[in-house]
Order: structure tokens, then C-alpha cells, then sequence
């Protein structure tokens, strides 16, 4: 009998062991299971965190303005492209402080104050740079959490830059209208009221007066004429009528138009473009660039001087044309600037030659509506070339 227990013990025992092996085989499964399905989901939820982060960094870099976002702690959350060119913000800042990152004491200031006053609006920055100061404004306010607590802090930064330039540009321009006004209608009004005063009486005191207000009055006009072509050239109303012309032929025009004046200074005006020089342009507006050129060759030369018109084809299928004078140059200074709106090397000797100061600005918006560029070449006591390219016919 008790090898029949003993048996029957063993079977027994041997059937718990493989139930038991079974249960912890199903157990050790299922907690594989179960640690797949976590590892699975927390993938999934670090990839849906990945997701939204690029999503919400793709919004904020497509964004103009610059956005800085800070942690309760004051360090850097979230920063845009915008901001790190606004700040030429080089790697990656996140995880430092204001200082740390920017290195600007008056960006740390706006921090400060936002966190007192819990909004800070239109807060003027500016930034030093190579190319002069760039101008900010700058929003900034607290972030709140659900519970009323502090989370973090953001800045939003607009670039007013281009807009104080045009500001500046405007209230410039504005200001040198106004003179250029002003004095050609003093000058007109006083000899008026010599006139009404008695002067009108004397034949040739009169008439001496007469002649000095039609001068004026002239001026005014080619003023007046002039700021309207500019203000059209800048604003695209003036279309370039493009087609065939022939450069010799447009320069023989101004050249005759401009003999008088030349004989009165005793200047020689030499025509040398080659007579098969053609480009494509206005021929109308070309002439208008040429005879400004010239002109201003004659009034800014030497008396008894000379004036070349010359042309020449280059390796960027454009023609090349000069202007070339003997006269007393243009300082290195100024070469830079003489296209600039009612700029003048020589602001007394200008008015007296009757200029308006938007001659050489008119030549260079024409001839950059031809895709082309200007720019003068000068030594002092040397003379000046003023030269311009076209597109070749």
C-alpha cells in the first residue's frame, strides 16, 4: 500500500509543480504583456509630446516676431527664429537665464518689471549692430497656470526698424522740400515787396527784379516738376516704353540741347558713342538721364573744360555709358551719398547754378527701372565719371 501513496504523492506533487510552472508562465506573460502595452504608450505619448512641441515650435517660428518664452524660474522655455535674428542668438539657449542667453541688461530690466506688474506693453529696446541700431518693441507679460500660479513668463518683440527709418526718411524729406520752398519764395516775395515799395518806378531796377523773380520762379518749377517725376518713379506710375534705341543718336539730341550752355562756360561737348551702339530702353527717359548727366557736367565743371558722352558694350549683355567732365572731382566722402534725394557736394554753389537736388536720385531711379545700376568714379581735382548700364539691343 504505501508504494501506491507514494505514487499517487509523486503524481500529485508532479501535477502542482506543472500547474505552478503554468501559473508563473502565464504570470511572467502577462506582466510582459502589460510592459509592452506601457512601453508602447508611453512611445506613443513621447511621440505625440515630439509632435505638438514641433507644432508648436513650427507656429512660432513662422511667426515675424520674435517670441521668448520663460519657466517659473526664470530660464529660457521656448525661443523663435524670429528672435534669435532680432538678437543674433547663436545655438541653442534653452535652459539658461536672460542674462545668460541675451547678455542684455535692459531685457533683464523688462523681466523684472513684468514679474511686478504682471504686463508690461510697448517697451523700447534697441540693439546695437554693424549696420546701425535696430529698434524693438517689445510685449511682454506673465503666464498663469489653472491654479492662479505663476507659470513662466513671455516676450513678444516687433521690429520697428524699417519703420523709424521711413519715418525719418519722410520727416527729412519733408523738411528739405520745405526749404528748397522756402527760399525761392523769400527771394521772390522780397524783391515783390521792393517792387510795391517804390523800385517799380526806376526802369532798370525793375526790371533787374523781374528777371531775379522769373529765376526763382523757374526754380520752383523744375522743383515741382521734379518731385512729381520721383514721386512716379518710385511708385511704379512711370512704365519704361522698352524697345530699340539707338545711344549715339539720343546723345546727339541732348548734346544739341545742351550747346548754349556749354558755349557760355566755353565747354567742348564731345559726343564719342560708336555709331552702332544700341540698347533696350526708354529712349524718352534715357535722354532724360543723359541730359541730367550732362547738365550737371557743365554747371560742376571747370570754365573751358570739356564733356564726354562715351558707350561701350560689356561681358553681361549690357552697354555701358559715361558721362566723364574735367572739373574739380568729387570728395570720396560724397561719392556715396550724391544720389540721395536734395544731397550736394557743395550746397551754395548748387542753388547758385539753379539745381533742385533730385537730379542724380531721378537718374538713378530710370535707370534702375532698366535693371541697370549707376555709380560714379571721381579723384579729386581729377574730374568725374558718372556711369550707368543698360541691356544691350
Amino acid at each position: 500500500m504505501w508504494p501506491t501513496l507514494t505514487i499517487l504523492a509523486l503524481l500529485a506533487a508532479g501535477v502542482c509543480f506543472v500547474a505552478m510552472r503554468r501559473c508563473r508562465e502565464e504570470t511572467d506573460a502577462e506582466r510582459e504583456r502589460q510592459q509592452r502595452e506601457f512601453e508602447s504608450l508611453r512611445q506613443q505619448h513621447e511621440q505625440a509630446r515630439a509632435r505638438e512641441l514641433a507644432q508648436q515650435q513650427a507656429l512660432f517660428n513662422s511667426m515675424s516676431e520674435g517670441v521668448l518664452v520663460l519657466d517659473a524660474e526664470g530660464r529660457v522655455r521656448l525661443v523663435n527664429q524670429a528672435l534669435e535674428r532680432l538678437f543674433g542668438v547663436t545655438g541653442d539657449i534653452r535652459g539658461r537665464t536672460v542674462m545668460e542667453a541675451l547678455r542684455l541688461h535692459q531685457v533683464q530690466e523688462l523681466v523684472n518689471q513684468t514679474l511686478v506688474r504682471g504686463q508690461v506693453e510697448d517697451f523700447e529696446l534697441e540693439l546695437p549692430g554693424l549696420d546701425g541700431n535696430r529698434s524693438l518693441q517689445v510685449n511682454s507679460a506673465v503666464v498663469l497656470g489653472s491654479d492662479g500660479r505663476q507659470q513662466g513668463l513671455i516676450l513678444v518683440c516687433h521690429d520697428l526698424t524699417r519703420l523709424k527709418q521711413l519715418e525719418n526718411t519722410r520727416r527729412e524729406f519733408v523738411a528739405n522740400v520745405s526749404h528748397e520752398l522756402r527760399t525761392p519764395l523769400s527771394m521772390i516775395k522780397g524783391y515783390v515787396e521792393t517792387l510795391i515799395d517804390g523800385a517799380k518806378d526806376k526802369p532798370e531796377v525793375a526790371m533787374k527784379f523781374l528777371q531775379t523773380i522769373e529765376k526763382h520762379a523757374d526754380r520752383l518749377t523744375y522743383l515741382i516738376e521734379d518731385l512729381l517725376t520721383i514721386s512716379r518713379l518710385e511708385s511704379g506710375q512711370i512704365v519704361m516704353n522698352l524697345q530699340r534705341a539707338e545711344l549715339r543718336g539720343v546723345a546727339e539730341h541732348v548734346r544739341t540741347d545742351l550747346e548754349s550752355r556749354a558755349a557760355a562756360k566755353q565747354v567742348k561737348l564731345l559726343n564719342e558713342i560708336p555709331a552702332d551702339t544700341a540698347a533696350n530702353a526708354d529712349a524718352e527717359r534715357l535722354q532724360q538721364v543723359l541730359f541730367n548727366l550732362v547738365d550737371n557736367a557743365i554747371k560742376y565743371g571747370r570754365a573751358g573744360g570739356c564733356v564726354i558722352i562715351g558707350a561701350r558694350g560689356n561681358d553681361k549683355k549690357q552697354v555701358e555709358l559715361w558721362v566723364r567732365d574735367d572739373g574739380p572731382g568729387i570728395p570720396p566722402e560724397a561719392q556715396t551719398r550724391v544720389f540721395e534725394r536734395f544731397y550736394r557736394v557743395d550746397k551754395a554753389r548748387s542753388r547758385d547754378a539753379g539745381g533742385t537736388g533730385l537730379g542724380l536720385a531721378i537718374v538713378k531711379h530710370i535707370v534702375q527701372s532698366h535693371g541697370g545700376e549707376v555709380w560714379v568714379e571721381s579723384e579729386p581735382g581729377q574730374g568725374a565719371a558718372f556711369y550707368f548700364t543698360l541691356p544691350a539691343a
